[in-house]
């Protein structure tokens, strides 16, 4: 789950982490207010996305005049803002956060993730602040300093200074620096976050440490111990499919292909999307809908992909282990009445059951193909998708 940077700020704060003072909005009379509120000579109008680029999409822009906010929050709500993180739609600005203006000194970055390899918690820090991560670290990847964390000591003041320093933050300001860090150590742990990520960290012309941007995402699997960050949910920015298939506890995610697939198993699901691939076409979607898949689900699962027009074919391919090939027979047929399938369904079936799904997989009266391996499957499901006009 991710959230936008003024509600991750807000949680930064909550831990030390010090940040401009800042004002979401939803109108341009909003915007106005806010400017006045905050007071000064100069603000920052910034939208609100789930995503990053913002500023080279024309999505933060400094105002110098009250008139100058509004007239750039009427510009940027409502606006499709493109970046490299949006895909080629954009997304549409609906909240703005309008931040007092900011002494730049220095622009720095520092990004908390998980590293699968090491399975350690990683704490990353550069000099480069304000830029691409991804970018640093191909082109000078020398420019990086990671510590891994002990999950027993977190960040100790001695690593956190040393970090400070490796990324050029005088001595001066290193305790602050230090408390920063630490700072965005706690927050990641206590609120389950997969990333927390500052980008710019400045330092000010008075030595100050500040979070100028902020980013945070969080373990979808810890949400039900952190009501106050569900809360924050913002419905708008999430793909409109997967928001439906978490009403169904499927495991869905939206794909620019145009085979749906239904797998059971996350693993299955990867390996038949890479099967689809090979033979060279798309998967629209990965879907798992799980070890314990009822008709109902079965059902929801197919309307969620025929809801896609991109969608020409779809493949099934079940594993049956805790989910018996019967049951999951059953559902096909039932979701496929449902919905008035009217495009070509490929199913292969393995496993616990499968003589019996299989029989009444064939007298469901259905024009269902079946294969018997997953190259077939995929072979299969290639050519139906190419030959079909797809439909509903």
């Amino acid at each position: 789950m991710k959230i936008h940077e003024y509600q991750a700020k807000e949680v930064l704060r909550n831990y030390g982490v010090p940040t401009p003072r800042g004002i979401p909005c939803f109108s341009v009379e909003e915007a106005g207010d806010a400017a006045r509120k905050l007071g000064g000579k100069v603000w920052v109008v910034k939208a609100q996305i789930h995503a990053g680029g913002r500023g080279k999409g024309g999505g933060v822009k400094v105002a110098r005049s009250l008139d100058e906010v509004k007239s750039w929050a009427g510009k940027i709500l409502g606006m499709q803002l493109l970046t490299h993180q949006t895909g080629p739609e954009g997304q549409k600005v609906r909240r703005l956060l309008i931040e007092e203006g900011a002494d730049i000194a220095k622009e720095l970055y520092v990004g908390i993730v998980v590293d699968r390899v090491t399975q350690k918690v990683c704490v990353m820090a550069s000099s480069e602040g304000g830029m691409d991560i991804e970018e640093v670290a191909a082109k000078t990847p020398e420019k990086i300093h990671k510590i891994f964390l002990d999950p027993e000591k977190g960040l100790t003041d001695a690593d956190g200074e040393s970090l400070a320093a490796a990324i050029g933050v005088p001595a001066a300001s290193v305790p602050k620096a230090r408390a920063v860090l630490q700072g965005l150590v706690r927050a990641f742990w206590d609120t389950d976050a997969s990333l927390a990520e500052i980008n710019p960290l400045i330092l000010t012309g008075s030595g100050d440490v500040v979070a100028l941007d902020a980013k945070m995402n969080f373990d979808e699997n810890a949400l039900f111990r952190h009501p106050e960050i569900t809360a924050m949910r913002d419905l708008d920015e999430e793909d409109p499919y997967e928001i439906e298939a978490s009403k169904h506890d499927l495991s869905y995610i939206s794909l620019d292909g145009d085979i749906g697939c239904m797998v059971n198993g996350a693993g299955l699901a990867m390996a038949t999307m890479d099967t689809i691939k090979l033979y060279g076409a798309e998967p629209a979607n990965f879907l798992d809908v799980g070890g314990g898949a009822t008709a109902e689900k079965v059902t929801a699962a197919f309307k969620i992909m025929l809801s896609n027009a991109k969608v020409k074919a779809i493949l099934v391919n079940i594993f049956g282990g805790i989910m018996k090939c019967d049951t999951i027979a059953s559902g096909i047929v039932t979701a496929a009445k449902e919905v008035k399938l009217g495009v070509p369904l490929v199913v292969r079936m393995k496993g616990t059951n499968e003589e019996l799904g299989r029989k009444i997989l064939a007298e469901s009266g259905l024009p269902i193909i079946s294969a018997d391996n997953m190259a077939q499957a995929a072979e299969r499901v290639v050519a139906a998708a190419r030959s079909s006009k797809g439909g509903r």
